[in-house]
């Protein structure tokens, strides 16, 4: 039987939905793998259970009330939609944080700063200032941080 707001509402941590008392984590079901796992402290955290490769995996799809039952069965859904494309969820997910990591560490103003503390050694303090002032006052505001991708 799929959840509903109120259900949910009155899941409390340490009883089950059919009254049992635990001192674990306990689940509440929804449909295609969608589940709302209860914890002992409070909290309340949408997963996803599903199969990619023969093993069982999990998602987490966030936490409740941030994320609501529809946004949560969105969520599920474009999963499963990654899922029948032949795409792990969880491997596109870490793909796209990696990508954002790496596109914010290849900036032109990343490699200048590193291109500036390589070679500034060698220079005199007063060149080092004016270099540096240069590249913060009138090239950083320019092309800085504006144009990722860079090297």
């Amino acid at each position: 039987m799929p959840l509903t707001n109120t259900a949910i509402l009155n899941a409390k941590p340490g009883v089950t939905p059919k009254g049992k008392t635990t001192d674990k984590s306990y689940k509440m079901g929804d449909t295609g793998g969608l589940y709302l796992e209860v914890a002992p402290s409070g909290g309340k955290w949408w997963r996803l259970k599903y199969r990619f490769d023969g093993k069982e995996k999990r998602l987490s799809l966030g936490i409740y009330p941030d994320v609501s039952l529809k946004d949560a069965r969105e969520r599920r859904d474009e999963a499963r939609k990654l899922l029948a494309n032949g795409i792990d969820p969880a491997l596109q997910r870490k793909a796209v944080k990696d990508s954002k990591t790496t596109a914010a560490t290849n900036t032109f103003e990343v490699v200048a700063r590193q291109w500036f503390l390589e070679k500034s050694p060698e220079w005199a303090e007063s060149n080092r200032g004016r270099i540096i002032r240069r590249l913060e006052r009138d090239i950083f505001p320019w092309i800085g941080a504006k144009l990722p991708g860079f090297c």
